[in-house]
This record gives C-alpha cells, structure tokens and sequence, in this order.
C-alpha cells in the first residue's frame, strides 16, 4: 500500500514508481506518481501526470486490458514528446521511469 502524503519529492516520486514498477506493482507507481502531480511546480505539473497516465497503461496491461492500455500508452506518448523533464531529476533515471512505463523502447 502506498502510503497517503501531502508531498513527495521528484526523486523520491521517481525512485519509489521505478522500485514498484521493477516488482511488478504498476498500480502502486501510478499512486505515487499522482502524488507528485498533485504537488508538483505548476511547470512540472504535465509531466507528472502523462508518467502518472503511462504507469495507469501499465495497470490496465497488467489487469489484461490490452486495449486500454495501449490507448493510455498512446496518449501519454503524444504528450511526452511536447514536454521536458523536470530540472531536479537525472537524466538516468528519467530514461528509466520512462522505459519501465513503457513510453520508450528499450
């Protein structure tokens, strides 16, 4: 269970959704994702939810809803490719967020 939170940091965001993803707890990353969103810089903010909107697509695969999936893949892809990460996260661990909810290819 991911535990209920005011605030979370981008780095702690992205080391707990990578960690839950690599265990195979999509729906568990997606929360946590959404928690940064909602907290996040009004600049950051978009980010935030496309990743949160990725990790719900790997959810959904997970679940066995492939279709669905791929539309939420989809969409988050699209709108990834008009956004920056945010400044406070390296870029290894952005490649690696964005691999693991399946919006780049290995």
């Amino acid at each position: 269970m991911v535990p209920e939170r005011e605030f979370i940091s981008s780095a702690d965001a992205v080391t707990e959704a990578i960690d839950y993803l690599q265990r195979g707890l999509p729906f568990h990353a997606h929360e946590v994702l959404e928690q940064r969103w909602r907290c996040a810089p009004d600049d950051d903010r978009e980010w935030w939810r496309v990743l949160a909107q990725a990790a719900a697509g790997v959810t959904q695969a997970a679940r066995g809803n492939e279709v669905g999936a791929q539309r939420l893949r989809e969409r988050a892809q699209a709108s990834l490719a008009t956004l920056s990460p945010p400044s406070d996260i390296p870029a290894p661990l952005v490649t690696q967020i964005e691999l693991l909810s399946g919006l780049l290819v290995d």
